[in-house]
C-alpha cells in the first residue's frame, strides 16, 4: 500500500493540519476506493494507529483507503475558540481527502471508526451526519456525556465551556433517539465493541441497550481486557471484515498474504 502523510490547511480550524493516509498500491483505473476515517483517542494524534497496531497489514487485504486526522484533544467538538473539529471531521476532512485523492464520494463507500475519544467522535458523526456514512464502528467510546460532565476542568472547559452538553450533539443518548427514527436503510450499520475490564464498560452497555430499545441494534463484541492497544489490534481486523465494501475479500496478489 501507499502510506502518506498529508498536510494542508482546514477552514473549520482556521490552521493547517495534517492526517495519515493508506491507499491501495494498485488503484483501479474508474473505480473509485472506498474509504474508512479512523479517529484517535485522547492522549495520541494521527500517527498512533500505524504505531501500534499492524493497520497496514490488516488493511492490505482490501481495496480501501483509510483516512487518520489528527483531531488534537479536542473530543471532535467545535471549541469556543473557533476551532471547529466536529465540522472539521464529519465535513470538511471528507471533502478535501475526496479532492486529493480518487476515493468514492457517496455514502456507500464512507465510513467511520475510533476508540475512546475517537470511538465518541466516531458515533457523534455518524448520528449527526447519517447521510454521509454507510457504517461506524467504535472501540471502548466514551458514550454517556455524563462521563465528560463529571470530568469538568481545564480541559473540558476549554472544549465545551458552560455550554450544555445533555441533549445536544454530543449527548449520544439523545442523538441516537433522532437517527433510530429514519427508514433503516438510511441510519449508518454501527459496530461497538468494549472490554469487560474497561472502565467504560457499564456506559457502553448503556447505550447498546438504549440502542436495541430504539430499535437500532449495533452489532455488539466484548471480550475480556481493559482499555489497551492489544485489544484494538484485534478488533481493527474485525471491523474491516465486518464493513459492508463491494469487494469484501482477499485480494489477489496482495503482500504478506
Amino acid at each position: 500500500m501507499a502510506f502518506l502523510n498529508t498536510h494542508f490547511f482546514a477552514d473549520s480550524l482556521g490552521m493547517c493540519t495534517r492526517c495519515n493516509v493508506l491507499l491501495p498500491d494498485r488503484p483501479k483505473a474508474g473505480k473509485p476506493i472506498p474509504a474508512l476515517y479512523l479517529l484517535h483517542g485522547l492522549s495520541d494524534d494521527e500517527t498512533i494507529w500505524m504505531r501500534r497496531t499492524s493497520l497496514e497489514l490488516f488493511v492490505n487485504k482490501y481495496y480501501l483507503a483509510v483516512i487518520m486526522p489528527c483531531g488534537d484533544r479536542s473530543f471532535y467538538s467545535d471549541l469556543p475558540n473557533g476551532s471547529r473539529y466536529f465540522q472539521y471531521i464529519s465535513d470538511e476532512l471528507p471533502r478535501l481527502m475526496e479532492g486529493y485523492f480518487p476515493l468514492r464520494t457517496d455514502r456507500a463507500g464512507r465510513f467511520i471508526a475510533g476508540l475512546s475519544m475517537g470511538g465518541f467522535g466516531t458515533f457523534k458523526t455518524a448520528f449527526a451526519r447519517p447521510d454521509r456514512y454507510a457504517a461506524a464502528a467504535a472501540m471502548s467510546a466514551v458514550c454517556d456525556i455524563a462521563w465528560v460532565e463529571r470530568q469538568r476542568g481545564p480541559l473540558f472547559s476549554a472544549i465545551y465551556g458552560d455550554a450544555p452538553l445533555r441533549g445536544s450533539v454530543n449527548d449520544l443518548f439523545e442523538q441516537a433517539k433522532r437517527v433510530a427514527a429514519l427508514p433503516a436503510a438510511e441510519r449508518p450499520l454501527l459496530f461497538q465493541y468494549c472490554g469487560v475490564d474497561d472502565g467504560l464498560f457499564a456506559d457502553n452497555v448503556r447505550l447498546r441497550e438504549h440502542l436495541r430499545a430504539l430499535g437500532y441494534a449495533p452489532h455488539w463484541v466484548e471480550g475480556p481486557g481493559g482499555h489497551c492497544w492489544e485489544n484494538w489490534n484485534t478488533q481493527i481486523q474485525n471491523i474491516l471484515a465486518w464493513l459492508p465494501l463491494e469487494e469484501n475479500q482477499i485480494r489477489t496478489g496482495a503482500i504478506g498474504i
